[in-house]
């Protein structure tokens, strides 16, 4: 006989979890207790949506379920911000979420909620468990559900008197992974639309890689020469030096990629769902019929044709797929060839920072030397805002699981993210960027990583204003400036504050200096750039942005 609260912690150690992100409440005490005896990690954090984002964090870089724990009501609603990103990412993640007693349900109780109406749209699925008995049957469909075919969020709902019962139940056992495989049929047919294509270009997207198939398509791409772009926020799918890489298919696309990308007569998108950001709203296929020949691989059947009718759908995960194209070769040397190298040059050009703009400070010199200094596997992490542009553009991915930022866009991510990767691989360096308006959604994780001796680095790029905000409020109402400016702590200070480092650059010439000050301090560092607000983007300011 157990308590329910000892069935979840056994349960998850029998699938393996080794970690785990929560702000506790009373509602869970029973697991929490459980959790004393064990090895789990337990990451306390300081608010219920970074410890979901570090949840998700951990599944998009593992492509393991991520673990949060949270309590009823206001808990569980700051979380949901986590479970969107997770849920339109394809992130597995499972958030554990402490209810009311059971004889209190229905009554509108103290912090009560009714989860199943609340998140069904932010989540695969919406379980309660009622009878401590069948706490290793839903802990382990909840790891099935996450994983797979399109992976997302699970939500389970712990009633607290539910965790203090006790029960005679089976020993949990560990979830298998559901994998579909593409069949021989396919690939020929895949093989025979290559042969005949003229203008090939593969997007490569979405979750449930690996190390081993990023590679493995890679020599795919060699044998065939084909140009390869990666889907918005998922660059480190691709090696962006390699010759067949030709760019990030997103927000502020190379305009010659996406000219390629319209013109081209074979789309092969493996993974991705081709949403509205990487598709240009819409624009690059036409929806529901693509002039393009589309082959589709994605896990999830119900994704095939949903948007776009694919002449070829595969269903099948990334890497089984990858897998089973090693026995895929052309029968002579691909007649695109030169154009894979000329999309290659484009995208090399293009992610070329500038080396001038308004203001004191340079954020393309600044970039060049991160380019320089940083080793080939740090993680980059970030939120939402124009300052990402920085990051997207301008550093060149190099390795699988080197990337974690939000296709969603959601603000304040990047911290917690940084927290996450870092308390996962603590022998590589973690950068966060940041904007001004994005730290302080998640900022109060920085008080994580000083408690966790987790040495990120963290770059604020502090502008003053909700700077992507003002671009479109320029454009649209120039000159009518409206709830877009912003008064900001010292950042630097901040960082002292708790425990940290902290660093201010005003000038170009300082960022390196500064760079290397901060991480010689082994502490989690926050090294604030004071941006003018004019260098709104990479090649414009607010001003060209005003006058149309």
């Amino acid at each position: 006989m157990k308590t329910g609260g000892q069935l979840i912690v056994d349960a998850l150690v029998a699938n393996g979890v080794k970690r785990i992100a929560c702000v506790p409440g009373e509602s869970y005490l029973a697991v929490l207790d459980a959790l004393y005896d064990t090895g789990i990690d337990v990451l306390v954090c300081r608010q219920e949506g970074g410890a979901a984002m570090m949840a998700d964090a951990w599944g998009r870089l593992t492509g393991e379920p991520g673990i949060c724990m949270v309590t009823r009501g206001p808990g569980a609603t700051n979380a949901s911000a986590g479970l969107h990103v997770a849920r339109q990412d394809s992130i597995p993640m499972i958030l554990f979420i402490g209810q009311v007693q059971s004889e209190a349900r229905e009554r509108e109780a103290f912090q009560e909620i009714e989860y199943r109406r609340a998140f069904t749209e932010v989540a695969k699925w919406v379980g309660e468990i009622d009878d401590p008995a069948r706490i290793p049957e839903f802990v382990t469909r909840a790891f099935a559900v996450a994983t797979s075919g399109r992976p997302g969020p699970v939500v389970l709902t712990l009633p607290e008197d539910m965790l203090t019962r006790s029960a005679e139940a089976p020993a949990a056992q560990p979830y298998q992974p559901v994998e579909g495989h593409p069949g021989p049929a396919q690939l020929k047919r895949l093989g025979e639309m290559l042969e005949h294509a003229k203008r090939p270009i593969a997007i490569l997207g979405g979750t449930r890689w690996t190390g081993t198939s990023v590679a493995q398509f890679q020599r795919f791409a060699e044998r065939w020469k084909l140009p390869v772009g990666c889907s918005f926020r998922r660059q480190m799918l691709f090696d962006h030096l390699h010759p067949s890489y030709a760019g990030d298919v997103g927000i502020g696309i190379n305009p010659a990629l996406a000219k390629e990308i319209k013109e081209a007569d074979l789309v092969l998108l493996v993974g991705g769902r081709f949403s509205e950001m990487p598709s240009s709203g819409y624009t690059l296929m036409d929806s529901p019929y693509p002039r393009q020949t589309l082959v589709h691989v994605h896990p999830d059947t119900s994704e095939l044709g949903r948007v776009y009718r694919p002449e070829l759908a595969i269903a099948a995960s990334p890497s089984d797929f990858v897998a089973a194209l090693e026995q895929l070769a052309p029968s002579g040397e691909p007649a695109w060839s030169a154009r894979t190298e000329a999309m290659h040059a484009a995208y090399l050009k293009w992610s070329t920072p500038p080396e001038t703009g308004p203001g004191s400070v340079q954020m393309g010199p600044i970039m060049n030397w991160i380019e320089a200094n940083v080793p080939e596997d740090t993680i980059f992490t970030n939120g939402a805002g124009n300052y990402a542009t920085w990051v997207h553009r301008f550093h060149r991915f190099r390795r699988f699981a080197t990337q974690a930022a939000p296709a969603s866009g959601s603000m304040g991510y990047g911290l917690p993210a940084a927290v996450a990767a870092k308390q996962l691989h603590p022998d590589r360096e973690v950068i966060c960027f940041a904007g001004d308006g994005c730290f302080l959604m998640h900022g109060q994780e920085f008080a994580t990583a000083v408690r966790y001796r987790l040495p990120i680095i963290t770059v604020v790029v502090n502008n003053g204003i909700y700077g992507t905000i003002r671009m479109h409020q320029e454009r649209e109402y120039p000159g009518r400036v409206s709830a877009t400016d912003l008064t900001n702590p010292d950042f630097a200070a901040l960082a002292r504050a708790y425990g940290g480092h902290g660093e201010t650059v005003e000038r170009t010439e300082e960022f390196a200096d500064a760079f290397l000050r901060a991480r010689a301090s082994g502490k989690p560092s926050i090294i604030e750039i004071k941006l003018d607000p004019e260098a709104i983007t990479p090649t414009r300011t607010l001003s060209e942005i005003r006058a149309g």
